[in-house]
């Protein structure tokens, strides 16, 4: 399994998985409904401005040829904190037919490899809170409960 940083080619790739993620997540609240009833609405524009964004990577996850999932980093940083360099997984979703075969493990282990290698000192990341099985999946991998966040839409 590799990670491949993606480029402008791989925006359907990329605008695809992300929808069936989003989609998914609606399930857990209220506030994360789509507006967007179809994947074809969805613009590329958010992750076209990943690939300009320094802080932001996009990788595609590639399993013998195939491109399985993706994963989104956000690089950062706590000046204050003794934990101050820090890289976030945005988004991690692996396609459904390969789900359940260690491949998110693998890659949150390569991307805690990339974290140490640009010199970070923290792997962050955060799921839905009714998403017992990403909460379950990030303890079985020892990360630690940080913070909850709380929303409210302004209406």
């Amino acid at each position: 399994m590799e990670l491949v940083e993606a480029t402008a080619d791989d925006l359907n790739a990329l605008v695809g998985r992300w929808y069936d993620l989003a989609k998914a997540m609606e399930d857990y609240s209220e506030l994360n409904e789509l507006t967007y009833t179809d994947v074809n609405e969805v613009p590329d524009g958010g992750f076209r401005a990943h690939l300009d964004d320094e802080d932001i990577t996009d990788y595609l996850i590639v399993h013998t040829g195939d491109t399985i999932g993706f994963v989104t980093l956000r690089e950062g940083n706590h000046g204050s904190r003794q934990y101050s360099r820090y890289l976030r997984i945005v988004n991690l979703a692996i396609d459904e037919d390969h789900r359940n075969r260690g491949h998110g493990t693998e890659v949150v282990e390569r991307v805690k490899k990339m974290a140490r290698e640009q010199g970070c000192d923290l792997l962050k990341v955060s799921c839905e809170w009714q998403n017992e099985g990403a909460r379950r999946f990030y303890r079985d991998l020892s990360f630690q409960p940080k913070q909850i966040d709380y929303a409210q839409p302004l209406e």
